[in-house]
Order: structure tokens, then C-alpha cells, then sequence
């Protein structure tokens, strides 16, 4: 048979391509040391497509691209898509990108609720593993609108709840989803964490509620001793003539001092007051944790001083030797408080005021000349 005249020419454009081919080695293969990443550039050999994609560096991927998300394409048709890139994320645990293609999903507002409640129970889980709970929370209760009975949402929003500890809402959630399958095993397991916390919660309010309690009585009858006393109590921006208060004594209450030490009532109605003394001489001070009201100056300083200390290079700070003041809160004037005066007896001094529940004094050798310098000037009523 003979070959007609298009097949022939055929024939010779395919030999002269031959030929050419020859005398022109091919310049589009793969390098060997980098075959790897240059067959990673080939979409349907790709591991991990580019977040963004420039049309002019993978023209393949971006044609492939516009084909899927085709705006001819029916709403329905484009957010399946996205669905699906949204679970081949979620499989590849790039949880940030899965939800954004389910959140792109849910944009193209298609009519089919199921897809949508699928959508949002999806975009749900994947804030779950982010760690973005609410988020998760508001996604399942958008999806049991469209579709209450989605045990998946369900589920998921036990969980969230679980997370958030709102254990009630928890097993609330539960027990509606049981009502759909009594045999789903992740609920019941939920359900019985979730009571198990709600009652440890429960407990653990009670006894704070009862400790608040107990504490308030030891308040009010700690304050009920001040006033018996006439005791005089100032908070840090306190006026002169301001009266003893409950925000006052709170205040003090909750004020900060060494060792956590505060006012105490013992069981013979006697308090027990942390007190400061202050040295001016070298810039010292003394923290004694429990001053009993009926102790008396003379007897802390003798215990204190019984051993010379370290600032106290000339020796002379011996309890025979010291004097101690108090300062008006409101001037410079100083008290002289006898050394064989009771704590209480101070207390009770017309210009005296405890500030912070924690009463401080001026403590100095009498004789020495810092004492008479540190004195002159001032009004000392003795």
C-alpha cells in the first residue's frame, strides 16, 4: 500500500527532529545533587504546597489551583473543597491552615447545613488542638444550630467545656449526647471526669466558703478588742481624727510583714501585736512576731540585748541604757514610753497610732550624743 503524501511528511518532521535532538543534548533534566528539590517543584510529586503561590514560580501549581477553586463552580462544590483541604491538613496536623480553608469554606455561604455544621465541627476540632477552646466552643454551638443532633459537635464542645472546667455545662452536654447514643464511650467517660471534677469544685467552695467564714469571725472579734480598748487605728493615708474601721482593719489585716506574722487573739481574750523597733543610730530595726499586750518594753529589750549585736560596735546598747519613743502620726513630735510600760499601756496613749496593724517605736541610748542630736529640735513629751 502506498503511503500517502501527509504521512510521509510526518516521517520527515519526526527525523528531523530526531536528528536534532541528537546534535542538541537535552537541558531540562534533573541535576543529580539536586534532584530532590527540583522534583518537590512538581505538583503532583509536591509534600508541602506553598502558602502563597506565585503564578511566574509554579505556573503548574497555580493553573491547578484555579481549576479547584473555580468561581463557576456551585458554593456547595467550592466549600467541599475546602472541607476536604481542610481535613488533609488536619491529618497532616498543620492545624493553622486547616482552619483557615474550613474558615474559607464556610465564606462561600452555601446552602446545604450539614456541609456547613461539618464545617464548623471541623474548623472546631482543629482550635481544639491549637489550644483555642472558646473559639472551639462558639464553632460546635454554630454547628448544633444547623444540625442539634451532630454528635461529633457534641462531643467536641463536652470537651471544650472539659477544658474550660465548666464541669456542669460539661455534663449537660453529655447527657444530651447520650440521649442520642447511650453507648458512645467518649461521653460516658467524660461525663464521669466531668461529675467527678464538678464535685471536687463543689468541695473545694465549700471549705473556702467555710474558711472566709471562720476568718470573718476571727475578724470581727479581733476588731471587737481593738475598740474595747480604745486602740486608735490608722490606714497608710489616714487623717488625724479618722476613726477605727472595718476597711482600715482589713487593710492591716491583709498588709505584709515579716515572718507572715499578724494580729492574734488568744483564748483569754488577750491580744498579741506584731511589733517594730527601729534603731536610728545605724539604721537597724527588731521584728518581734507576737508582742503580748501585757508584756512589758523592758522585758523584750532585756531578751533582745541579753547578747551584744554585730552593728553595735561601742557596746553600748544595754537595756538599762535605752529609751523608747513613739512618733505622732501627724507631726514631729516624739513620746517617751517608760521601759516598764505595758505594750498596751502604749497602745492606749491618746497620740498613738497603729498603722498596718503593726505598731513601731523609736529605740536609742539615752546618753549618747546621737540621742541628744537626734532629739534636738524636736518637742519630746515625756
Amino acid at each position: 500500500m502506498e503511503r500517502s503524501e501527509a504521512d510521509a511528511a510526518d516521517d520527515k518532521d519526526m527525523d528531523s527532529f530526531l536528528e536534532k535532538f541528537r546534535s542538541q543534548p537535552y537541558r531540562g533534566g534533573f541535576r543529580e545533587d539536586r534532584w530532590e528539590q527540583e522534583f518537590d517543584k512538581i505538583p503532583l510529586f509536591m509534600k508541602n504546597a506553598p502558602s502563597e503561590i506565585d503564578p511566574k514560580e509554579n505556573p503548574d501549581l497555580a493553573c491547578l489551583q484555579s481549576i479547584i477553586f473555580d468561581e463557576e463552580r456551585s458554593p456547595e462544590e467550592q466549600a467541599k473543597t475546602y472541607k476536604e483541604e481542610g481535613n488533609d491538613y488536619f491529618k497532616e496536623k498543620d492545624y493553622k491552615k486547616a482552619v483557615i480553608s474550613y474558615t474559607e469554606g464556610l465564606k462561600k455561604n452555601c446552602m446545604d447545613p450539614d456541609l456547613n455544621a461539618v464545617l464548623y465541627t471541623n474548623r472546631a476540632a482543629a482550635q481544639y488542638y491549637l489550644g483555642n477552646f472558646r473559639s472551639a466552643l462558639s464553632d460546635v454551638t454554630a454547628a448544633r444550630k444547623l444540625k442539634p443532633c451532630h454528635l461529633k459537635a457534641i462531643i467536641r464542645g463536652a470537651l471544650c467545656h472539659l477544658e474550660l472546667k465548666h464541669f456542669a455545662e460539661a455534663v449537660n452536654w453529655c447527657d444530651e449526647g447520650l440521649q442520642i447514643d447511650a453507648k458512645e464511650k467518649k461521653l460516658l467517660e467524660m461525663r464521669t471526669k466531668a461529675d467527678r471534677l464538678q464535685r471536687v469544685e463543689q468541695r473545694d467552695a465549700r471549705k473556702a466558703m467555710l474558711k472566709e467564714r471562720r476568718e470573718q469571725s476571727q475578724h470581727e472579734a479581733l476588731l471587737k478588742a481593738v475598740k474595747a480598748r480604745s486602740i486608735r487605728l490608722v490606714s497608710k493615708a489616714a487623717s488625724e481624727d479618722e476613726d477605727p474601721t472595718r476597711e482600715v482593719f482589713l487593710d492591716g489585716l491583709s498588709s505584709e510583714n515579716p515572718c507572715g506574722a499578724r494580729l492574734s487573739l488568744d483564748e483569754q481574750g488577750r491580744l498579741s501585736w506584731p511589733v517594730l523597733f527601729l534603731y536610728p543610730e545605724y539604721a537597724q530595726s527588731d521584728f518581734i512576731s507576737a508582742f503580748h499586750e501585757d508584756s512589758r518594753f523592758i522585758d523584750h529589750l532585756t531578751a533582745m540585748f541579753s547578747e551584744t549585736p554585730s552593728w553595735d560596735s561601742e557596746q553600748k546598747y544595754h537595756p538599762d541604757n535605752l529609751e523608747v519613743y513613739f512618733e505622732d502620726e501627724n507631726s514631729t513630735e516624739l513620746y517617751y514610753v517608760s521601759p516598764k510600760s505595758t505594750l498596751l499601756q502604749a497602745l492606749q496613749h491618746p497620740r498613738y497610732s497603729v498603722k498596718a496593724l503593726m505598731p513601731a517605736f523609736l529605740v536609742c541610748v539615752g546618753s549618747s550624743p546621737f540621742c541628744k542630736n537626734y532629739l534636738r529640735g524636736r518637742k519630746v513629751h515625756r
